[in-house]
């Protein structure tokens, strides 16, 4: 069976560009009796966030149940600047930019990222690193998130390709592991340095990176 690897997908956070949601936590602490540890709760990991994530509710939706939520007392476009400001670049996100850019000449790319439309839109103007993909896969377009495994699967469709010939790198194991099981050769992120073994290991062309 021919499994040369014909397409590789890049996950976005805190590989590509890191965030901290702790950094809008803590802004919001200040505005609210809640916890900052109940806010990043809220933020990173609740059915709010996956509703919004997924493109169920709208930014102005998403707001107004944070604000209800939280017993906020600022209004939407104070909101903005503390949601969106939690994203930054290092020297090894860079690094895996002009990786994923020297690749992008040889094999089909994409961008598989849960991400909300305000998170997206900010990257988008703030962090050129879109221009690496053929392809950029959001949570809140296709309107399901990792591990479901729909996303996957629109990924695979829209670059072409079956899973047993493409490689994946995400950095939380457990959505590697939903890749996995579709037969995607999935590798947990650990960096830029593991990132190129995992793809010689496979045979991808990795001179130039």
């Amino acid at each position: 069976m021919d499994t040369k690897i014909e397409a590789v997908i890049f996950d976005l956070g805190n590989v590509l560009i890191d965030f901290d949601h702790r950094i809008a936590a803590s802004k919001i602490a200040k505005l609210t009796d809640k916890t900052e540890e109940e806010i990043f709760n809220l933020f990173f990991d609740s059915c709010l966030t996956a509703s919004f994530e997924e493109g169920k509710i709208s930014p102005q939706e998403f707001f107004s149940r944070v604000k209800e939520a939280l017993s906020l007392t600022l209004d939407y476009p104070e909101f903005l600047p503390i949601w969106n400001e939690i994203f930054f670049l290092s020297e090894e996100n860079r690094y895996v930019y002009n990786m994923a850019k020297a690749l992008k000449g040889r094999y089909k790319l994409a961008l598989l990222s849960n991400i909300n439309i305000l998170h997206f839109e900010y990257v988008r103007q703030k962090f050129p690193v879109f221009d690496a993909f053929h392809h950029i896969v959001t949570s809140f377009e296709v309107g399901s998130r990792k591990p479901d495994p729909l996303i996957y699967q629109k990924t695979l469709s829209l670059l072409g390709v079956v899973a047993r010939k493409t490689f994946y790198t995400d950095d939380r194991a457990e959505l590697i592991e939903a890749g996995s099981q579709l037969g995607i050769k999935g590798f947990v992120f650990k960096g830029a340095e593991q990132l190129k073994r995992d793809l010689l290991a496979t045979g991808i062309d990795i001179q130039g990176l």
